[in-house]
């Protein structure tokens, strides 16, 4: 039994020598594992001959989290030395400002910026205890942000400051929060505090171009850009998702349309302008240009657009009448296939459309003032019919939609509008007498001055066309000032205002000019609560004001006649 039990044991021994030598490995030197300071000289030898330093230009770094020691070159060491250093400053700069002692503070844990925060100790223990209580994050597409530009010497040894700074904009954040529109649902304006506050807070951890850029965007999200246009500031409010309305406004850029606009806007909705700046300016919306909440589409409305809205002002078609005339055919295919592509997408998207009509479908009136139940007296085929015809089959097909399709419509027969962002080259009565008086050139009257209008100013046209499209009424509604004027009259009031020398000036009558024009309002009151609030004095005193602006930086501007005239820029 012995004499066996050695046999075996020896082959144990001998078998890996013989199996060695049978497949012939007996010239592979053993492995044998590497000592740590031999996995320390091969990382030297590896970095020296990587960045090109000697084995001496290194020393052993700090224990990391892992439990390994790092190699640092001495510039890293002299670096990370110098850190610890600010820290202790900062500590030192807590431990004065707080009354506390050194021992009384610890190191915090690294933020996503790389940089490590110094609590008390009784923060860490309530961090800590946090830390307990919160969930373990699930995302799986966790990413590290990228490493931000390292913060000068200075800014960490004011970690101080950085506690009253954060303090001060959480009042900001507060005071802001207490000036945007009012939420019915408590639960959503906690929210929204809770956010602030969240923002606020995250804010302090930013270095100065940071924080300039985040200051910039919030404020830029919050108000219009001032330009020589339109220099006020506009503020806009806050709207939850569920309360910001989609809204669409065909001519957006034109001179009405971008005070609708900045209504829509201010209120905090969503809107969307489509123009071809046949009539309108770009200038008339660049202050809305960097908004979140805007979007400016450049598309002509005679061809069909996809777009998902809830309302839509269509405002689209030249207004005066130099302007329509010079391409009536256009003219007209604005008016007419213009409003049904606007009407297919209403009735796709179950959107609610106001039409803005006009007075001129009244023509030559012979009851006065007009009420939306007259008729109207229109030559069908004078330079006047491809605006004035447009506008009434507009009217019919509105209202063939709301029969045939049920689209909620709303029609606004507007009269003449004046006020700021006028085209000045528009040849309306108001722009020119304004553009001559102001360079004391003739005043121009085609007639003997007789004819009647009424003007109303742009801020009530907009209430009114607002008031409208939020009311439950959706029949025709006239939009006007009942104040009538003679046109002679008129001049003469723009002429004593602006302290002119021009002279009034007549020349012959042109063709199908309304020999007056008054607006029936009582619709108005009584069904959506509107009537005009601007006197014409002050309204008059804003639009001088503003072509006074227009014509210094144009240096000249030459009135358009009665005629055909394509708009100049």
């Amino acid at each position: 039994l012995l004499v066996l039990m050695f046999g075996v044991m020896c082959g144990y021994i001998l078998l890996p020598v013989l199996l060695v030598q049978h497949l012939g490995f007996e010239d592979l030197p053993m492995q044998t594992a590497l000592k740590p300071l031999d996995v320390r000289e091969q990382g030297l030898d590896a970095l020296s001959s990587f960045n090109g330093k000697k084995k001496n230009d290194y020393q052993e770094g700090p224990i990391t989290n892992f439990h390994t020691r790092r190699i640092l070159s001495n510039d890293d060491a002299a670096e990370e030395q110098k850190s610890d250093e600010v820290r202790e400053q900062g500590v030192d700069a807590l431990s004065s400002f707080n009354g506390k002692k050194k021992n009384d503070y610890q190191e915090g844990p690294i933020t996503n910026f790389h940089t490590r925060r110094i609590l008390s100790n009784d923060d860490a223990a309530e961090e800590q205890k946090s830390d307990e209580k919160s969930p373990p994050d699930e995302s799986e597409d966790e990413k590290t942000p990228p490493d931000l530009p390292k913060e000068s010497e200075e800014s960490a040894s004011i970690d101080s400051e950085k506690e009253d700074e954060v303090a001060e904009k959480e009042d900001e954040v507060a005071v802001e929060t207490s000036e945007v529109a009012v939420v019915s649902d408590g639960e959503e304006s906690t929210q929204k505090s809770v956010q602030s506050l969240a923002a606020a807070i995250s804010f302090g951890s930013l270095n100065e171009v940071e924080q300039r850029i985040v200051e910039d965007r919030d404020i830029l999200s919050r108000q219009s850009i001032p330009t020589a246009t339109s220099p006020q500031i506009m503020k806009t409010a806050f709207l939850p998702d569920h309360h910001r309305t989609k809204i669409l406004v065909t001519g957006g850029a034109g001179f009405v349309g971008s005070h609708l606009v900045d209504k829509l806007m201010m209120e905090g909705h969503e809107v969307t302008v489509i123009d071809n700046f046949f009539t309108g300016q770009k200038k008339n919306i660049a202050h809305w240009l960097h908004h979140p909440n805007f979007s400016l589409v450049v598309h002509d409305v005679t061809e069909p657009i996809q777009l998902e809205v809830d309302q839509i002002y269509h405002l689209a078609c030249p207004a005066s009448p130099p302007h329509y005339q010079y391409n009536p055919v256009k003219t007209i295919k604005t008016s007419t296939m213009g409003t049904l592509n606007m009407l297919g997408l209403a009735k796709r998207v179950r959107a609610r459309m106001l039409l803005t009509s006009t007075s001129e479908i009244y023509g030559d009136p012979q009851v006065h003032p007009q009420p939306e139940s007259y008729w109207g007296n229109v030559n069908t085929i004078g330079p006047r019919a491809c605006y004035d015809e447009g506008k009434r089959v507009a009217e019919t097909m509105m209202y063939s939609y709301r029969n045939q399709n049920n689209v909620d419509v709303r029609v606004a027969r507007i009269f003449n509008t004046f006020g700021p962002r006028m085209h000045p080259n528009d040849g309306r009565v108001v722009s020119n007498f304004i553009i001559q008086s102001l360079q004391n050139k003739d005043m121009t009257i085609y007639g003997e001055g007789q004819q009647t209008r009424s003007f109303q100013y742009v801020s009530d046209l907009v209430d009114g066309l607002h008031a409208l499209m939020n009311g439950d009424y959706d029949m025709p509604v006239n939009l006007g000032n009942p104040d009538e004027y003679s046109v002679k009259d008129f001049a003469t009031y723009i002429k004593d205002m602006t302290e002119s020398k021009s002279e009034i000036t007549f020349l012959p009558k042109s063709q199908d000019d309304p020999s007056q024009r008054r607006p029936d309002i009582s619709t108005a009151k009584k069904q959506i609560g509107w009537e005009p609030k601007v006197t014409v004095k002050e309204g008059l005193e804003h639009t001088i004001a503003y072509f006074s602006r227009v014509l210094k930086e144009a240096g000249e501007i030459i009135p358009t006649g009665p005629g055909a005239a394509k708009p100049e820029a």
